[in-house]
């Protein structure tokens, strides 16, 4: 089984157990971006949770002699188990996986005398065409952490919790290419091949973000 398939099937079967357990949901905001979760109980001392996270991020970055413009969208879909040590406590040890659609469109910005600089080599921005590209990662990332509130606390109501922990994406996978250029075949083939090299500083860059940090605050209500 593939890691995106054992993901969606533990997302599924955590919400499968919501038709028997008590419930409630919860609103977030911080690393992850804006999201909401479902809570219920297996145990007093263990429940599950299914959410959806979202966040745009668009920035730019220079990678060598390259400046990109990036538009992020961080979309991901967890399925977390929560388990309080102490009977009563707020305090609760997370563990599960994250399904990670995050990823970013590149887009390559030409110096102010309309150069690119691929692989230390001067070339005219026309010649070039667009120089574009995606950075993403692995779909499958567990996920550790610690927490406190319960959203299933002994009164119905509103409660205040947070999640403190980080998410295992990976290295980035980046690909990035030159669209329409315009001068000769060889020219174009050493382009290519100037791209290809600044593809692979792009993507051990962007590797620096393998493990990916969670922390956020969130208002839950129990029914």
């Amino acid at each position: 089984m593939s890691s995106q398939r054992l993901s969606l099937t533990l997302i599924c079967l955590l919400a499968a157990g919501t038709a028997q357990a008590q419930t409630g949901v919860s609103a977030d905001l911080g690393t992850t971006g804006i999201g909401a979760h479902l809570t219920f109980g297996f145990t007093p001392s263990l429940n599950g949770r299914i959410g959806v996270n979202y966040f745009q991020h668009d920035f730019t970055k220079r990678s060598g002699q390259v400046t990109y413009d990036l538009d992020g969208k961080l979309q991901t879909v967890d399925a977390l188990l929560d388990w309080y040590p102490s009977a009563g406590s707020s305090f609760r040890l997370t563990g599960g996986v994250f399904y990670n659609d995050t990823h970013f469109d590149a887009v390559a910005a030409p110096d102010q005398l309309g150069t690119f600089r691929l692989n230390g080599r001067p070339y005219n921005a026309a010649d070039v065409g667009l120089l574009v590209g995606k950075v993403d990662f692995r779909k499958a990332a567990p996920y550790i952490g610690i927490g406190w509130g319960n959203a299933l606390s002994s009164e119905r109501g509103w409660s205040f919790g947070g999640d403190l922990g980080a998410f295992y994406q990976g290295k980035a996978r980046v690909s990035l290419r030159s669209v329409n250029c315009t001068v000769q075949s060889e020219l174009c083939n050493r382009l290519a091949g100037d791209v290809a090299v600044e593809e692979a500083r792009l993507a051990d860059e962007a590797s620096d973000y393998k493990v990916y940090p969670v922390l956020r605050a969130s208002l839950s209500y129990r029914f």
